[in-house]
């Protein structure tokens, strides 16, 4: 990918450029799935952290998980989930807010001092569009997008997924690229300047391999 296609993936929908990965091992939780879909939600979190190099582990020292994926009917079950009202400001609103745009999926991301990410909140409705997807097809979406602060826009239009020839669903070669360039350990884990859509091309292999 050229820098100019790399650019509006970290551009937000105000104009700003925003790109955060983890600054900490990611302790993922799921919540409201069956055993079966709770191994197809793992096994995706794992083959994301094994693209970007980016470790998987069991607790964090400070949250004991960082990156929660809530799974449910009706956006007003999240009122019932214990201490998550002190976790999201204004749980209340956000609900109200998401349910009255009939929205089927939101993500909240918390950042540390340097503002590396350090916590994602990921809340997934399951209505007809969402329930009508594969389990391997969302967990590998959500997977990558709970990777990197992507802007709000980055996958509006065309999904960060792909299918082959054979019918399996990969992650598209590159978006894998970009997040493995991400995680380059030379590169910084915040960056604000667009420039840095220079340093993440400069970053890819000529040859990416799919998911």
């Amino acid at each position: 990918m050229t820098p100019e296609e790399i650019q509006p993936l970290f551009t937000r929908s105000d104009g700003s450029f925003l790109c955060a990965r983890w600054g900490r091992p990611v302790a993922p939780i799921v919540f409201g799935v069956e055993e079966e879909t709770l191994t197809v939600v793992k096994g995706a979190l794992e083959a994301v952290a094994a693209l970007s190099g980016h470790p998987l582990t069991e607790t964090d020292p400070e949250l004991g998980a960082n990156l929660m994926l809530f799974f449910f009917r009706d956006w007003s079950e999240l009122l019932d989930v214990p201490s998550l009202g002190q976790m999201i400001e204004g749980l209340e609103a956000l609900v109200a807010r998401l349910d009255a745009a009939g929205a089927n999926q939101y993500r909240v991301f918390r950042f540390d001092a340097e503002g590396a990410i350090r916590a994602c909140f990921t809340f997934l409705r399951m209505d007809d569009a969402l329930a009508a997807q594969p389990a391997e097809t969302l967990a590998l979406s959500q997977a990558v997008q709970a990777f990197l602060l992507w802007s709000d826009t980055a996958f509006a239009e065309r999904s960060p997924l792909a299918r082959t020839a054979e019918g399996a669903v990969i992650l598209r070669p590159e978006i894998a690229g970009v997040l493995r360039a991400a995680y380059d350990p030379v590169l910084p884990a915040v960056a604000r300047d667009p420039v840095h859509a220079l340093r993440l091309a400069a970053r890819l292999s000529d040859r990416e391999t799919p998911m």
